[in-house]
């Protein structure tokens, strides 16, 4: 049998296909069979009514009351709204936070690993490791033989200022504290002299004092030595010393044969014929002689009285040799004029021989006009075509045994 199920409202009139028996479901249970009858065709009528619903939904006071509600609700969202970037923010932060913790806690741990492996040792036995590493140290550097060159780095360029020639210094035998830097701009026709207390105010170009030299200079292969300047004095083979604290010549003397005023130059020219220099073993000076041919004379001399001590005689052109400097009593010849420059030939005045070498560096600004070993800073200063550059060397060393001399 079927039932049919028909619904109205608020009276739901259900008619069922089916056979059920006429039944009252309580209101809280849901649907609410009201009546049931059969028609003519034998199938049950029910009607039925809907679980009730609420009339407070359609109260006025009920509405009135619920959009008060909501306005309250979207007046306090639109307070809130302002905080979002804050809470973004502080959610930002305390990111940061835990991160620096956690920092802090890696910190506090390698502190406490030092100070524990600190601990394990008094003042006074770090002490005298440190008392018996240094004197280690010094122990191994009074057996260390002069060196031979072996690499040239660099250029660092620390200024650029002046002609294409000239010459700037600092004195190799200046105590630590004093980092005075001497400037000489071109290569003739020159008297004054520019002091810098140190290589900062070299670089920001902060003079500390200006002399003016007694007689002009010729060439760029000046020295400062011990507090006084070294320079060859203008069309002469005169070297003249002159002491920058009393401003007074203190001693020169003429360097017998030497050629001067472009006679016997550097490949370069620019009156470079008489080269002083120093190194770990003391004062020399490059030049040359017609009675050596116009090759290269090296002269070992007493830096106090210019008087020279020593004298070798090589067999290198001094006119087809660029620029050229002592390191430990060994003369290296460049071609520093040319663009591939490198260290080609070495005379070794403790031997008294000479060997063809190549090693190479960086001729960055195509012309060099000056070029000095400093041994106290182990490093070449170079006026490069404008530019006032260092080179770093690196020297090899041999240590000296018991058994040798």
């Amino acid at each position: 049998m079927r039932v049919l199920l028909s619904v109205l409202y608020p009276v739901l009139s259900l008619t069922i296909f089916g056979l059920y028996p006429s039944m009252t479901i309580g209101p809280k249970e849901g649907w609410q069979v009201y009546s049931s009858a059969q028609d003519a065709d034998g199938r049950c009528i029910c009607t039925v009514v809907a679980p009730e619903q609420s009339l407070c939904s359609r109260d006025a006071k009920s509405r009135q009351l619920r959009q008060l509600l909501e306005k309250e609700l979207n007046d306090k969202m639109d307070e809130l709204k302002p905080l979002i970037p804050v809470l973004e923010q502080y959610k930002m932060d305390a990111a940061v936070i835990s991160l620096f913790k956690e920092e802090i806690k890696n910190l506090s741990a390698v502190l406490t690993s030092i100070q524990e492996e600190l601990g394990a040792f008094d003042y006074d036995e770090l002490y005298q490791r440190v008392r018996r590493l240094d004197n280690r140290l010094r122990s191994c550097m009074g057996k260390l033989t002069c060196g031979k060159l072996m690499k040239i780095t660099g250029p660092v360029t620390i200024k650029t200022s002046g002609t294409r020639f000239g010459a700037w210094m600092t004195d190799p035998l200046a105590s630590t504290r004093n980092n005075r830097v001497w400037y000489m701009d071109s290569y003739t026709n020159s008297k004054i002299v520019r002091e810098y207390k140190t290589m900062d105010d070299f670089v920001a170009g902060v003079v500390s004092r200006t002399y003016s030299l007694p007689f002009k200079w010729e060439g760029t292969n000046h020295m400062v030595y011990n507090g006084s300047l070294y320079y060859n004095k203008y069309q002469s083979n005169i070297i003249v010393k002159y002491s920058f604290e009393t401003g007074s010549v203190l001693a020169q003397r003429a360097l017998e044969f030497a050629g001067f005023h472009n006679m016997y130059p550097y490949t370069w020219g620019g009156f470079s014929d008489i080269d002083v220099m120093a190194d770990e073993l003391g004062m020399w000076v490059v030049y040359a002689t017609n009675q050596n041919a116009g090759n290269v004379v090296v002269s070992q001399i007493d830096p106090d009285t210019l008087h020279v001590l020593k004298t070798w005689n090589t067999e290198y052109s001094k006119r087809n040799a660029g620029e050229s400097f002592m390191i430990c009593g060994t003369l290296y010849i460049t071609n520093s004029h040319l663009s591939g420059a490198k260290v080609y030939y070495a005379y070794s005045t403790k031997t008294s021989t000479y060997e063809y070498i190549d090693i190479p560096f960086h001729n960055q600004y195509f012309h060099i006009s000056m070029l000095d070993y400093n041994a106290k800073e182990r490093a070449l200063y170079a006026w490069n075509n404008g530019h006032q550059v260092i080179f770093n060397v690196t020297l090899f060393h041999v240590i000296k045994t018991d058994d040798d001399s």
